[in-house]
């Protein structure tokens, strides 16, 4: 802004707020401009917070307004964590999670590692390989579904090439033990790319001079690789497995598209069940204790594994 501008503004101030402007602080006026955001912030996500708190001691049905509401106490926690079902679900969202964290870490460190050495055609490969998550998940869901009807789906011929098994004789989507794999390889397909770039900006972050000082030392690849890559790179891994984890457990558009919780409910992430229990069963107390649960379990890992990544950092 030039001083022309300004000497405009000033001018058409008037007096008695110019006066009133003078005689506030910095910190005063600081509140004056953050004050909107965090009224917004409150609107968004603390009030919510506290209904679903206050619903969930209750047998609130959204789909019956008129009906009292009763108040039940802890019986929502109670049944939810009894419920042999829950567990189940939970049992889905952890095979989900460990398995698309492990294959993203692996392979995401892996992709960083070799385009970090910098070959012919480095940039054209990376903006391949992150392609993927830069589509919708509900996209990708769509394009994968027709990758495994067992008639026409690409991915079954190439599995047949390489195994020598009939296309036809196996279907991803509709087995109880290949439908968890099914969602796995989506997740790390579009994923990966995401640890990948992490990864990449912890190798770049390294000195130099710290490998010039190892072959001084006539420190070998292996060791190079294990007493220094390892170890600088461990916090950047570390955070992309929190992002990683932390979007895995809430995961629900993808697994939609692709399976829909099933066959039967070997696919149902505890996401998925959350939703049928507010939405189609429209139990909106027993959903609100749900998500309680789920919020409470989010939160507690996340800050132990925080204090863990902050002592790796610290080291």
């Amino acid at each position: 802004m030039s001083d022309r501008t300004v000497d405009r503004v000033a001018e058409a101030t008037p007096e008695r707020v110019a006066r009133k402007i003078r005689g506030l602080s910095d910190r005063a006026i600081a509140w004056i401009f953050i004050s909107p955001t965090i009224f917004l912030l409150l609107a968004i996500n603390i009030f919510p917070l506290i209904w679903t708190i206050q619903l969930s001691f209750t047998n609130y049905k959204a789909n019956r307004i008129g009906r009292e509401v009763k108040d039940v106490g802890l019986r929502n926690y109670e049944r939810i964590l009894t419920d042999s079902d829950t567990w189940l679900n939970m049992q889905a969202t952890a095979h989900f999670l460990f398995w698309t964290i492990f294959f993203q870490v692996l392979i995401g460190f892996t992709l960083a590692w070799l385009i970090n050495k910098k070959f012919k055609g480095n940039d054209l490969w990376t903006t391949i390989i992150v392609l993927p998550m830069m589509l919708s998940p509900a996209v990708v869901g769509n394009f994968w579904k027709f990758l495994y009807q067992p008639q026409i789906g690409l991915f079954n011929y190439i599995v047949s090439w390489f195994t020598g098994k009939e296309p036809s004789s196996f279907e991803m989507l509709g087995s109880v033990i290949l439908a968890p794999w099914a969602i796995v390889i989506v997740d790390t397909w579009m994923w990966t790319p995401f640890v990948m770039l992490i990864c990449l900006a912890g190798l770049r972050s390294i000195p130099d001079y710290i490998y010039e000082a190892a072959e001084i030392d006539r420190a070998s690849k292996l060791r190079q690789f294990f007493t220094i890559t390892i170890p600088m790179v461990l916090p950047f891994l570390m955070l992309a497995v929190l992002f990683r984890g932390i979007e895995n457990f809430k995961m629900f558009d993808l697994v939609v598209q692709l399976t829909g919780g099933g066959p039967g409910s070997v696919t149902e992430l505890t996401s998925i069940n959350l939703k049928r229990e507010a939405f189609e069963k429209w139990r909106t107390g027993y959903a609100s204790a749900y998500a309680i649960i789920l919020f409470v379990t989010v939160f507690g890992l996340a800050s132990i594994y925080v204090k863990a990544l902050n002592k790796v950092k610290q080291r």
